[in-house]
């Protein structure tokens, strides 16, 4: 018989460290036994599923269901000529399974290295960083629909990826649970070393091949210097979307901050950094109570220890307000606020 637990505290299962509770809470470590609690759940119960926690901020206690994610495993389920299929449960940490696929030397995650969360949020969220994106390596994914209970697999199309967003975010929000991932990687890596940070950090490397494993090392030795380490300091790694731009909106901005840093995404199209915005309005560093934006990084709100997630929504409201009435710019939370 299946069992949940009452009032659990959730300050455990959440990056952010927030003490909110699940009025009830269970996890579970395989699509069979989601169905069996699916089947058993209170009627017209909420139902809020989590894995690393690493991209939610709970802003108040949660009237319903908390479902933990512990799906395990990794396997490579098929190969060819130039790839290898790595398939993962959702519940595996992401990093794990970033330093499994650098250790056998298959090639495509290794500028993903250390970025916190599950496996399950990796489509979910079309997580990114340092010019990869799952999309690049993503094949394809089981998930349970709730309306059914059914398996149902997502190509790469199905998934509709865009920046930091899927199907999953939006049309199918809150209407399926991942339970597997299988990615397509390269046999012979090839190399991704375009942003300028790596290439700068892999100076330091000097008189080692150039390898998945370097470019790993690297982006872990970036990310350390900047980042917070979500154990130490409560934080959701980046809060904000960097916004894109058309060619007109960046003339106006150009007018605005003739500085402004931006990258081009393509002839009409262009990203700016959020983070750069951020900082001159002048919050890089801020602090009122426990609540702040991070004193190396701009673009992490955090909590630096009895925070409440009002605190740190409230936080990213003036913020969001700042930049644009600086700058005209809508900012978009990249984290996901319940």
């Amino acid at each position: 018989m299946l069992r949940f637990k009452s009032n659990v505290s959730l300050i455990n299962y959440n990056t952010f460290h927030i003490n909110a509770l699940a009025k009830l809470f269970t996890n579970f470590c395989s699509a069979a036994e989601l169905i069996q609690i699916l089947g058993s759940m209170p009627d017209n119960s909420r139902l809020l599923v989590i894995g690393g926690g690493s991209n939610i901020l709970l802003t108040e206690d949660f009237d319903g269901l908390v479902l933990k994610n512990e799906i395990p495993g990794i396997e490579i389920v098929s190969e060819d000529e130039k790839f290898i299929y790595v398939k993962a449960g959702a519940g595996v940490n992401w990093h794990h399974l970033v330093m499994y696929c650098v250790e056998n030397n298959f090639g495509g995650v290794e500028n993903l290295s250390l970025i916190p969360g599950n496996v399950g949020a990796s489509p979910m969220q079309n997580i990114g960083a340092y010019g990869v994106e799952i999309k690049d390596v993503f094949h394809r994914l089981e998930a349970i629909r709730l309306a059914d209970k059914k398996a149902i697999a997502f190509s790469t199309e199905d998934c509709e990826f865009g920046y930091r967003e899927s199907v999953f975010k939006k049309k199918f929000k809150g209407q399926f649970i991942i339970c597997n991932v299988t990615y397509k990687l390269r046999k012979t890596p090839i190399l991704n070393t375009s942003y300028g940070a790596i290439n700068a950090e892999l100076k330091k490397f000097s008189g080692k091949d150039l390898s998945i494993k370097v470019v790993s090392d690297a982006v872990i030795n970036i990310r350390q210097s900047k980042l917070p380490d979500p154990s130490e300091l409560g934080n959701a790694g980046s809060f904000f979307k960097n916004p894109e731009v058309n060619k007109s909106d960046l003339e106006k901005l150009k007018k605005l901050a003739p500085d402004v840093p931006f990258f081009s995404i393509d002839e009409n199209k262009y990203k700016v950094p959020a983070g750069w915005l951020i900082e001159q309005c002048g919050w890089k560093g801020f602090r009122k109570g426990d609540a702040g934006c991070y004193e190396k990084q701009a673009l992490v709100l955090v909590n630096y220890g009895g925070a409440s997630g009002k605190e740190i929504f409230e936080l990213s409201e003036v913020i969001l307000q700042s930049v644009f009435a600086k700058f005209q710019i809508h900012l978009e939370r990249e984290i996901n606020v319940i």
